[in-house]
């Protein structure tokens, strides 16, 4: 009995084990079915598409073709700066014809041939057009020609350009025949665009200009460019990757919105041998470009030409008693939106000389220093006599800041009364003095005749002295202080880049801090840009308010679908009395013989000579801002004419035809004149028609 209930034992615990091992083994089974049936839900889903596009890679190779650039345009709507399609022709070799192996040597004479019959056909297609040799073609030596046939920037199966803008009979015969060279080039034409500027020159250094990125890619000037070069390794997206030949923004708002007026590049995917030499009739996918978006300004076209024509005029017309004069740079700006409807540097020069992307040693001579765009950075002087730079000393256009700040520090009160004597003294040891514009005697004055009289030993002594009995060591803290809240000596915040703050000469520590306190309360140790003297009188006009200047109204689509709007942007406010506003507006009076006689609207205006040492000898930059109307501003210029004189003469006259630009295009009073009709002497209409842009 015993010997069967261990049998018992034993077969069960046989059957026990047994179990258990096929429990595992179909434990087992599952789990590795599991691993299975994920890895290859993995493979077909995750990986998949990466291997796929890995197998295609070996086969086929993505060819780009150049992004469609947005178009930049005037506030109105005319195109400043467009992208034109052209026609361009582009052949791929499709065997070895390099002059570095034998078997390249061997092949030359059957690609010659047909190159010689290419340019015949040339010829024959467009007479009077330029034609490329079969030199410029091939090559010679270490020279690469357009087909660049040892391969030094394309490899083997990439397409070259080798002829631009074809004419109908070029683009039809091409498109027909592209096949006549069959086994030897394969020849395609492509539409592509080429950048166009208006003819007019319109706010060219505001606008920019281009370049290949090739060239720009490592400058450190455009850090923008050197981060997407570092990019590109990791950009596996093709219709996002920069082409080395591609034409990209340099300078202006070519440069600012480069990624929003870029677009996106076309590719083409095409079917390559095992040489990496292009397969004939190989082409499998075609991707065309998206076209940028356009960046609409504010700058208005017939306001910005009849700006950059006065300044001219005015540099041709001062020429005559002073010889230095040879630039001039103007900002107007509107007082409520902030709007830059004008901004010239002059003289300026023709954009499309870069519309390739690169330009010629002449071209390039010739406006060597005329890029740089003098309202927003310091300009470099036109030749080897004038030295003196765009951004100048601001002089008497300072004097209702002076006043402002006096008043808000308490050193004086809207009814003190201070006696000019024409002549001031920084103290006892100072033998020299400092005199009023003209040595002129002004007698008993408050602040406001001081603004208007253009006092500058009451700006010494009632506020340069005072400020400094105040502070003491502390004053050029609180003068710098005041100074930025009005924005000089801190960019502006204009959408362009390269802006300069200015050059802040009073915190020089040569000189004492009287020497600087007086100096800076009537406008010699501060050079400020235009741009920021622009901004500074829209705070005059608007009590306080510091705009950001807009130069884009807004961004559209290639399908003119509004996809942004600019909006008003206040970046900071400088709160003072009323009382003290009146003051300076009141103030802000100063005579203008000629000039402005026949000007419409009661206006505020502040003349500014600012002195300047030159090949040795003190000279005058003229300087002038104003706003109008007075009591309901709506437009401020502000304009430089550096080694001009007297700001009065200088650069008031330019001043007052940007305002009349401005109140016929627009209207000072909200009614722009050129919609009123014409009228004859008597007034009455001329057949009711209205005025329209001369």
């Amino acid at each position: 009995m015993k010997v069967q209930d261990k049998d018992r034992e034993n077969e069960m615990r046989r059957q026990r084990g047994f179990g258990l091992r096929l429990n595992l083994f179909f434990f087992s089974v599952f789990v590795i079915f599991s691993v299975i049936i994920v890895r290859t839900a993995m493979l077909q889903f995750v990986e998949g598409p990466q291997l796929k596009q890995e197998a295609v890679s070996r086969v086929t190779r993505d060819i780009p073709m150049q992004p469609v650039r947005g178009n930049i345009l005037s506030a109105e709507g005319v195109p400043i700066a467009y992208s034109k399609p052209i026609q361009t022709l582009y052949a791929t070799p499709l065997k070895n014809y390099g002059d570095n192996n034998e078997k390249g040597l061997q092949n030359r004479p059957e690609l010659k041939k047909v190159v010689n019959q290419l340019l015949a056909k040339f010829k024959e297609l467009n007479p009077n057009g330029e034609q490329p040799t079969l030199e410029q073609m091939v090559g010679q030596g270490a020279k690469a020609g357009l087909l660049d046939l040892n391969n030094n920037s394309h490899y083997g199966y990439m397409p070259r350009k080798i002829k631009m803008e074809l004419n109908e009979a070029e683009v039809a015969y091409f498109k027909e025949h592209k096949n006549e060279f069959k086994g030897v080039l394969m020849l395609e034409v492509v539409e592509e665009t080429t950048r166009e500027y208006d003819p007019d020159s319109v706010a060219v250094q505001t606008v920019g200009y281009l370049s290949k990125f090739r060239s720009v890619r490592e400058n450190k000037n455009f850090e923008l460019y050197q981060t997407i070069f570092k990019n590109q390794s990791k950009q596996s997206d093709p219709t996002l990757q920069y082409l080395e030949e591609e034409i990209v923004g340099y300078y202006g708002l070519e440069q600012q919105f480069q990624e929003t007026l870029r677009g996106k590049n076309g590719y083409k995917r095409i079917e390559i041998t095992p040489q990496s030499m292009a397969k004939e009739g190989g082409t499998e996918v075609i991707v065309a470009p998206e076209k940028g978006d356009n960046i609409w300004m504010t700058i208005n076209k017939y306001v910005q030409t009849e700006t950059e024509k006065a300044i001219s005029s005015q540099i041709r017309t001062l020429q005559a008693t002073h010889p230095y004069v040879s630039t001039g740079f103007a900002v107007a700006m509107e007082v409520e939106t902030g709007k830059v409807v004008s901004m010239a540097s002059m003289p300026d020069f023709d954009a499309n000389y870069y519309n390739t992307g690169s330009i010629s040693t002449e071209h390039y001579n010739e406006i060597e220093n005329l890029y740089i765009n003098g309202t927003i950075r310091a300009k470099a002087p036109d030749d080897q006599r004038n030295k003196a730079e765009s951004v100048v000393y601001m002089g008497s256009t300072i004097k209702p800041l002076s006043v402002l700040i006096g008043l808000k520090e308490g050193l004086f009160t809207p009814y003190t009364y201070y006696y000019d004597k024409g002549i001031t003294y920084l103290n006892e040891s100072d033998k020299k003095g400092i005199k009023n514009a003209g040595g002129h005697f002004l007698g008993n004055i408050n602040p406001m005749i001081a603004i208007e009289k253009s006092s500058n030993t009451f700006m010494i002594d009632m506020v340069g002295k005072k400020l400094l009995d105040k502070y003491g060591s502390q004053v050029i803290d609180v003068w710098d202080k005041r100074m930025k809240e009005f924005g000089l000596g801190v960019p502006t915040k204009i959408d362009l880049p390269g802006e300069q703050a200015g050059t802040i000469d009073y915190t020089n520590k040569n000189e004492s801090l009287l020497t600087r306190s007086a100096m800076s309360s009537f406008g010699q140790l501060g050079k400020y840009t235009t741009m920021q003297l622009a901004q500074y009188t829209v705070m005059l006009a608007n009590r306080g308010e510091r705009l950001k200047p807009q130069i884009v109204d807004k961004i559209t689509n290639a399908e003119g679908k509004t996809i942004l709007t600019a909006k008003r942007e206040v970046l900071n406010k400088a709160e003072y009395s009323d009382e003290y506003w009146n003051l300076i507006q009141k103030g802000m009076n100063t005579e203008l013989k000629g000039t402005f006689d026949d000007f419409p609207y009661d206006y505020a205006r502040k003349t500014g000579t600012s002195t300047q040492r030159v090949r040795g000898i003190d000279i005058d930059n003229g300087v002038f801002i104003a706003y109008a109307p007075r009591d309901n501003p709506k437009l401020a210029v502000a304009v430089v004419v550096p080694e001009g004189g007297f700001g009065s003469q200088s650069a008031a006259p330019i001043a007052r035809k940007i305002f009349d630009a401005y109140d016929y295009e627009y209207g000072l009073d909200g009614n722009p004149k050129k919609l009123q009709p014409k009228t004859n002497e008597d007034g009455t209409p001329v057949d009711g028609a209205a005025v329209q842009n001369p």
